[in-house]
């Protein structure tokens, strides 16, 4: 037997008590996306194909409060200005070539990127539908990372405005990289479209690259 004036009293509790749960309910959602996580759209080719336009992607925005950026990883960040097309706090999608003191030159023999004296195979490098692969880079360079900022390229070389771009128009290695703590977070995986969803791991190519020899 229901003792209905009892329910009666459970009702009426539950929804005094439901704009409190709502409440926290969207704090949570806030202090996550503030703090923790976030979602991106990818809105230009810079990274096609590891990202295509209208991917959506998940951001660990906490992660480099425990360590600094690594080479390999895809990350979103804040753009420096004059990088940026009109759209104050632009934030872009790259992945890191290189970290503060790596020495970075184009090319090898084989046309590939050598960073710290290690060539870099790079897979994820954008190939068209006839399979022919976009160069690891369109010029030659011959550059070092400064301490505390980030080399970035996009995947899709041909179509991207990254750390190369920028160096070919000024030859200024501050302007050609990015701060690192301009950077807003890891993307870690794709989560839409369904059909795509997939994890970015860190290339396993990156592993073999040596650390920067120390500053003489």
């Amino acid at each position: 037997m229901i003792d209905e004036q009892t329910g009666e009293k459970r009702r009426g509790s539950f929804w005094r008590e439901l704009p409190i749960l709502l409440g926290v309910a969207i704090l949570v959602a806030f202090l996550v996306r503030a703090f923790v996580l976030q979602t991106f759209y990818i809105p230009s080719p810079s990274m096609e194909h590891t990202l295509n336009i209208w991917d959506r992607v998940l951001v660990n925005k906490l992660v480099y409060d425990f360590r600094e950026p690594r080479r390999g990883e895809i990350i979103v960040f804040k753009a420096p200005t004059d990088w940026q097309s009109g759209t104050e706090g632009e934030d872009f999608i790259k992945r890191i070539i290189g970290v503060g003191g790596d020495h970075l030159v184009c090319c090898d023999a084989q046309q590939r990127l050598m960073v710290n004296g290690h060539s870099l195979d790079e897979p994820y490098i954008y190939k068209d539908e006839q399979g022919n692969q976009d160069p690891a880079a369109d010029e030659p360079f011959d550059i070092t990372v400064p301490a505390g900022r980030l080399w970035v390229m996009g995947d899709h070389r041909s179509a991207s405005g990254d750390s190369l771009e920028h160096w070919e128009q000024s030859e200024n290695i501050q302007e050609a990289t990015i701060k690192a703590d301009s950077v807003v977070g890891r993307a870690f995986t794709i989560f839409w479209p369904v059909s795509r969803a997939t994890w970015l791991p860190v290339p396993d190519q990156f592993d073999a690259i040596p650390d920067a020899a120390p500053a003489k």
